[in-house]
């Protein structure tokens, strides 16, 4: 058995393509390349814009495109600064705003965001969408959704290997580990998750910040983003994001850096 799940694991480190996050640093492993995650990203922007109902011509709608292209601008501006500029190859920005009462935004891979009209009352105002656009478009930038994708095929590879490992067990025993894995890596997903948004917070703020909006609106709005939900949150260990507070507290803590940023860059806008 222990040899099974060591061959296993010797295999995953030589196909394992290890890459690193902008501004955090933090290591990530690769299982499938950004060209490909992005191809199926634009099938599916397209796909979901003709199915539902884009705002355009309105005040909100330019205020999205005007935000969004303010971010893209300190999203190059960065990338470039630190060499990183290739890490943008393929990128095709577009940003829209969704007809549609839902408190959501997102961005897909190769910069395809979405608003709905249901979060702009929770960002109050140009700033508040800032907030919530850089950390979107962070989520592209770290490459989180090919990250996520390449987790599901370790976990789906690892309960392979133990379920041979473990085929001469018993029926119970094959279960109980089964079930353990099972739950193992659904809560390591989940862990993963909220490793994203949180570094999603933090990169956002950055960019948001270059982009010459003020960074302590980042806790503010999370603040209203909490009272929205009146409470109604499940257990944070549980949760595919942080709990709001432990937003808003890990925000105000990056709120030097990210003021010092800001100064540099706001005469620019």
């Amino acid at each position: 058995m222990l040899k099974i799940i060591f061959s296993l694991t010797l295999v995953c480190a030589l196909v394992f393509s290890c890459s690193t996050v902008p501004v955090t640093g933090r290591k990530q492993v690769m299982l499938v390349s950004p060209a490909e995650v992005q191809a199926m990203s634009f099938s599916q922007y397209d796909q979901f814009l003709k199915e539902n109902k884009v705002v355009t011509g309105t005040k909100d709608a330019e205020m999205i495109k005007r935000v969004g292209a303010r971010i893209q601008k300190a999203v190059e501006i960065y990338m470039a600064e630190k060499g990183l500029s290739s890490k943008l190859n393929g990128f095709k920005w577009e940003f829209n705003l969704v007809e549609e009462d839902v408190l959501n935004a997102w961005c897909m891979p190769g910069g395809k965001v979405v608003f709905y009209t249901g979060i702009l009352p929770t960002c109050q105002d140009e700033k508040g969408v800032a907030i919530v656009m850089g950390h979107e478009v962070a989520h592209a930038i770290a490459e989180h959704g090919a990250e996520r994708m390449s987790q599901q095929m370790v976990a789906q590879g690892v309960a392979t290997g133990l379920d041979v490992a473990t085929m001469e067990s018993s029926p119970q025993i094959r279960n109980i580990f089964g079930a353990s894995v099972g739950m193992g890596s659904q809560l390591g997903i989940l862990a993963f998750s909220r490793q994203h948004e949180s570094e999603a917070d933090h990169i956002g703020l950055i960019f948001s910040s270059m982009a010459g909006y003020d960074p302590s609106e980042a806790p503010k709005f999370w603040q209203r983003m909490k009272d929205s939900a009146g409470g109604a949150a499940p257990p944070e260990f549980l949760s595919t994001h942080p709990s709001s507070d432990t937003r808003i507290k890990d925000l105000n803590a990056l709120l030097p850096e990210a003021t010092e940023i800001y100064n540099k860059y706001k005469d620019k806008y």
